[in-house]
C-alpha cells in the first residue's frame, strides 16, 4: 500500500479577477476549491492512475471537514488525525497574477497527535511506500521527517521525500528511495545555480553520496533529470504544451514516478511516467486525468 502524508492540508481557494487594487474592494469573476497540500497532490493524482493509497495528515475545524469531504468525493482513502483546537488552513490563490497567493498557517499540532501518527505509522511494513512531501507547521519540530524515517528503517518500507533544505538533508542518513529537489532547490543546498540538465547531475550525485537511492529533479520548461541507483542518468526535454497551471506539476511527478515503479520496477519507464504527469498536470487546469498523462506519455 502506498501512503501519503501531508501535515498541514489546505482548502486552495482559487479566484480570478479583472484587476488587482490594493486598499480597494476586489470583486472575482470566478471561484473553485479544492483540497490542497502536496501529500494530498500526491494522493489524487495516484488514484486517478487507478494507483490505490491512503492520504493520512492532520485537520481542525470546519476547514478540516471540509477537506476531508473533497478528497474522499474524488474517491480517495484517507485516515487523517481530527485536532480539537483550531481549524485547517485557507490558501488564497490569484489566478490571474501568476505565484501571487496567500496561505493560512494551520493548526497547532502537539506531541500527542505526533504520537497519534507514529502508532499509524507503526503499521506499514515490508513493500509498503510512505510519501512525505510538502512543509511543516511551526509546531512541529524540524527533525520530523528524519524521526519517521528512522522510526521505521528496519520496517522495510520504501521512502519517497519531496522536501526542502533541512527537511530534505536530515532523511538521507535514512537511504529514501526517492527524493525529488528541483533546480533551485538543489542549487540552494550547494549555493550554485544550476541551469541545464548537464549542470544538475553531479549536485544529484552528491546527494546519493549522502543516502539517497535515486534523485529526480524537476526543472519546470527544462524537463528533468534522474540520477538512478543503479549508477545511470536519464534526461529528457519538457513536452511540447501550453503552461496552464504549474501548481502541483511537482507533486503529480512524484505521483506519476511512484506509479510507474509500481507498475514496472523500471526506472527509465518510472521517470517517463513521472515526466508525464508533471507536464499534463502544468498544462491541466486542475490535477491531470489518467487520460492526459497518457496522452503525454505518447509524445516522449
Amino acid at each position: 500500500m502506498i501512503y501519503t502524508v501531508t501535515f498541514n492540508p489546505s482548502l486552495d481557494y482559487i479566484v480570478s479577477m479583472n484587476g488587482f487594487e490594493l486598499g480597494r474592494t476586489n470583486r472575482t469573476t470566478g471561484e473553485q476549491m479544492f483540497p490542497g497540500g502536496k501529500g494530498i497532490n500526491v494522493s489524487i493524482v495516484l488514484g486517478n492512475l487507478g494507483i490505490e493509497n491512503t492520504a493520512l495528515g492532520f485537520t481542525a475545524g470546519f476547514t478540516g471537514e471540509q477537506i476531508e469531504r473533497e478528497v474522499q468525493k474524488i474517491g480517495l482513502r484517507t485516515d487523517f488525525i481530527h485536532i480539537e483546537e483550531g481549524f485547517s488552513r485557507i490558501n488564497v490563490k490569484l489566478k490571474d497574477y501568476d505565484g501571487t497567493e496567500i496561505n493560512g498557517m494551520g493548526p497547532e499540532i502537539g506531541k500527542m497527535h505526533v504520537k497519534e501518527l507514529f502508532g499509524k505509522l507503526d503499521r506499514l511494513g515490508a513493500g509498503d511506500i510512505l510519501v512525505l512531501a510538502g512543509s511543516i507547521p511551526k509546531s512541529l519540530p524540524d527533525s520530523i521527517y528524519s524521526d519517521i524515517l528512522g522510526r521505521l528503517q528496519d520496517k522495510g518500507v520504501l521512502f519517497v521525500v519531496d522536501a526542502t533544505k533541512d527537511l530534505l538533508l536530515n532523511v538521507l542518513q535514512y537511504k529514501p528511495f526517492l527524493i525529488k529537489p528541483n533546480n533551485y532547490e538543489l542549487g540552494e543546498i550547494y549555493d550554485v545555480t544550476l541551469e541545464t540538465r548537464e549542470e544538475v547531475v553531479p549536485y544529484a550525485r552528491k546527494l546519493q553520496e549522502k543516502g539517497a537511492r535515486n534523485v529526480l529533479v524537476s526543472m519546470a520548461g527544462q524537463g528533468a533529470v534522474l540520477v538512478d541507483e543503479k549508477n545511470a542518468v536519464h534526461t529528457l526535454a519538457a513536452p511540447q504544451g501550453k503552461l496552464v497551471n504549474a501548481v502541483g506539476a511537482g507533486d503529480s511527478m512524484v505521483a506519476g514516478f511512484v506509479a510507474g515503479w509500481t507498475k514496472q520496477q523500471d526506472y527509465d519507464y518510472a521517470f517517463r511516467m513521472g515526466i508525464a504527469a508533471g507536464s499534463a498536470s502544468a498544462f491541466s487546469e486542475l490535477l491531470a486525468t489518467r487520460q492526459e498523462i497518457e496522452q503525454v506519455y505518447e509524445t516522449l
